[in-house]
C-alpha cells in the first residue's frame, strides 16, 4: 500500500491481480485506490482528480453517517447487538466464560470492567464471543452459498479486519470480519455472496454486481442497509 494525494484529497493505493481500477470509502473514512499492478501512478492520479466531486460526495456522506456512531458503555443495562437484535448487557460474578449470552441478556464477567485497561478486556470478550459463533454460523453460510455461486473457498476465517467487512485472495481465501455477527442474518448472507462471487471477479465491475444478482436479486437493499447501518456495528 503507497499513499498519495492530489492536491487536497489524500489517499492510499493498493495494487493488485485486478484489471480496472476503482476508488472506495472505507468504513474509517480513508479514500482507497484499487489498481491493477501495472497502472502508473500518473493514471491513478488522474482518476482520482476526474472523481473529485464523487469522492467529496461521498466523504460528506460518511462524515453523516458516522455523526451518529454508538458508543456503548460497558454497565449494566446497555444494549449490544448479535445478529441484529439487540440484548442488555448484565454484569455479573457467577461464571467462568468471560461472555455468555443467556436468559435473554449478554452476561458478562464484572472482573473484566473492574480491573485496570478493562476497556480492552471488555472489547476482546465480546470479539472472541463474535468469532467463536461466527466461525461456524459464517462458515455454514459459506458452505451453504457457495454450491450457488459456483465457488469452492480454500479456506473460511472470521478475525479481525480493521475497516473491511470481509476480503477475497486471489487464491479463494475469504475471511470475514467479527462485527458481522451483529447484522441480521440477511446482511451477512449478502457478505458472504459479495466475498464468494469476488472468487470470479475479484473488482467491482458489472460482471461481478451480475454475479451477485444471479444468487441475490435483492442485494442492492441489503448493501445500502449495509451502508446505513454498518457503523453502528461496534462494541
Amino acid at each position: 500500500m503507497t499513499k498519495r494525494a492530489v492536491d487536497d484529497i489524500s489517499f492510499d493505493v493498493v495494487r493488485s491481480k485486478r484489471t480496472t481500477a476503482d476508488i472506495v470509502i472505507e468504513r474509517d473514512g480513508r479514500v482507497l485506490v484499487r489498481a491493477p499492478e501495472a497502472v502508473a501512478d500518473e493514471r491513478i492520479d488522474a482518476l482520482v482528480d476526474d472523481k473529485r466531486y464523487w469522492i467529496y460526495k461521498n466523504l460528506a456522506e460518511w462524515r453523516d453517517l458516522n455523526a451518529t456512531r454508538v458508543l456503548r458503555e460497558y454497565r449494566n443495562g446497555e444494549s449490544f447487538l448479535y445478529l441484529g437484535r439487540s440484548y442488555r448487557l448484565a454484569l455479573v460474578s457467577d461464571q467462568e466464560a468471560p461472555l455468555q449470552l443467556r436468559h435473554g441478556r449478554f452476561c458478562l464477567r464484572r472482573d473484566l470492567v473492574d480491573k485496570a485497561g478493562s476497556l480492552n478486556a471488555a472489547k476482546a470478550a465480546f470479539q472472541a464471543y463474535y468469532i467463536e459463533l461466527g466461525a461456524r454460523r459464517i462458515a455454514d453460510r459459506v458452505g451453504y452459498f457457495a454450491q450457488k455461486v459456483g465457488v469452492s473457498p480454500a479456506s473460511v476465517a472470521v478475525r479481525e479486519l480493521g475497516n473491511r467487512w470481509a476480503s477475497c485472495s486471489a487464491g479463494g481465501e475469504v475471511a470475514f470480519h467479527w462485527k458481522c455477527m451483529m447484522a441480521p442474518q440477511t446482511i451477512i448472507d449478502y457478505i458472504v455472496v459479495h466475498e464468494l462471487c469476488h472468487m470470479h471477479h475479484l473488482d467491482h465491475t458489472d460482471a461481478f454486481w451480475n454475479e451477485v444478482d444471479k444468487v441475490m436479486p435483492n442485494y442492492r437493499e441489503r448493501k445500502e442497509w449495509l451502508r446505513v447501518n454498518g457503523a453502528g456495528l461496534d462494541v
